[in-house]
């Protein structure tokens, strides 16, 4: 395990939803702090992750660099300072513990709704992120694609991902309960992006709404979903009628400010309940809307799982899920020593394959070609029989935690001081 491997987080499990929006990043903020971690900090195997429910930094340095990434944050975010955020974050500096939080986290154990799948997709777009930047080394590479390999066990072997327990599933089931009185209630999705049309997808699989409309900016990113989806498309610029003709407004949009503000409803006569779901990250309903007699607004903590029966598998299969994890980090912990001693293992064949080729080169000119060639063969064979047990001996060593004394020994015997790690 890389010792020096660490996490500073803020998640929705300590920190308030106005914390997490007030820090929350879009892509080009995630590059850009990566960029700042990586290369003005100096720091290894970065990974940065921002959702609706966290902004996590993952590092190798022996230092705790915690403070200095929330200073960097807290300046990208134009904070006057971080000492009024940094109270938020959980610097967990075990390496084995945040390996463990990082698969925790990309497999859904530590979503707000259990097993949520799209927090994997997220983490795989953040290592993308690391990978074209040159921030992850070789252990980070190791670790996002044991995560990934883990995941596919998980889907494979357990029920933890049976069903549609998301965010976006569950936004879609708490309407579902608001508008239980009503016959045909007429929905509005304001936001075409990844998160919306996964909510778009939810309502256009149910048999309980009838009447769903999108809208976005980009009235061709609204099409295509609709197209999908089999919903119709309202234009962004007749937003304000639309919120006046739906029973439901869901929005999920990447914004700077509220695009439903007070001044939007408070002209709108509400003559019924008119409910208002706010899953952008900052939010994009303004708080005020409530004051609108009628208006009933709910915010990313007010979403709890109704899908009780998948929940209920997910929980269930949570040890199973916990025990695969436990499998694929001891076999991390595996390679992770075997890379220890790899450049002595190395260094060992290079030595053995100089003595064989200086031996080749001595008689190969007594014999004939094929003499030659066949000798090269059954020495190559010979050299490989050699090696076996010194490897062998090497990494059960690691796995006992004390491959020390036997590399040193190795080393004064073949004097593998002067061999080149690599061939």
């Amino acid at each position: 395990m890389n010792q020096r491997f660490k996490v500073v987080s803020l998640t929705h499990r300590h920190a308030p939803l106005a914390i997490r929006e007030l820090l929350a990043l879009d892509a080009p903020a995630c590059r850009a702090l990566l960029l700042v971690i990586s290369r003005e900090l100096g720091l290894a195997d970065v990974l940065v992750l921002s959702t609706c429910n966290r902004t996590e930094v993952y590092y190798s340095d022996s230092r705790d660099q915690s403070a200095a990434i929330v200073g960097e944050l807290a300046r990208l975010k134009n904070l006057p300072d971080s000492a009024s955020v940094s109270g938020w974050f959980t610097s967990i500096t075990s390496a084995p513990a945040a390996v463990r939080h990082l698969f925790e986290v990309a497999l859904g154990l530590d979503a707000q709704v259990i097993g949520d799948q799209q927090i994997g997709h997220q983490v795989k777009q953040a290592y993308q992120w690391s990978a074209e930047a040159d921030a992850a080394g070789p252990f980070l590479h190791r670790l996002l694609h044991t995560v990934f390999f883990t995941h596919k066990r998980v889907r494979q072997e357990t029920g933890f991902c049976d069903g549609a327990a998301s965010v976006s599933y569950a936004a879609v089931q708490l309407v579902e309960d608001l508008t239980a009185h009503l016959a045909s209630p007429r929905v509005l999705l304001v936001g075409a992006g990844t998160f919306g049309a996964d909510v778009a997808r939810h309502f256009g699989a149910s048999d309980r709404f009838a009447h769903v409309t999108i809208c976005n900016r980009t009235r061709d990113t609204a099409e295509a979903v609709a197209a999908e989806c089999g919903l119709q498309v309202l234009d962004f610029a007749d937003l304000a009628q639309g919120i006046h003709t739906a029973d439901v407004v869901i929005c999920s949009v990447a914004a700077a400010a509220p695009i439903i503000t007070l001044p939007l409803l408070e002209n709108q006569a509400v003559l019924s309940h008119k409910f208002l779901v706010d899953l952008s990250m900052p939010r994009s309903i303004a708080a005020e809307v409530e004051t609108v007699p009628g208006v009933l607004l709910y915010s990313l903590d007010a979403i709890q799982s109704n899908a009780s029966a998948a929940l209920e598998r997910r929980l269930a299969a949570v040890p199973q899920v916990r025990a695969i994890v436990a499998e694929s980090m001891a076999g991390l912990q595996d390679w992770s020593e075997e890379m220890e001693v790899s450049p002595t293992i190395q260094k060992l064949k290079n030595a053995l394959e100089q003595l064989r080729q200086e031996e080749m080169k001595r008689f190969a000119k007594r014999m004939s070609p094929a003499e030659a060639g066949l000798l090269d063969e059954i020495t190559k064979s010979l050299m490989q029989k050699v090696l076996k047990q010194p490897v062998l001996q090497l990494k059960a060593a690691c796995k006992r935690g004390e491959p020390g004394q036997l590399v040193e020994l190795l080393s004064e015997v073949f004097d593998l001081e002067r061999q080149p790690a690599l061939t």
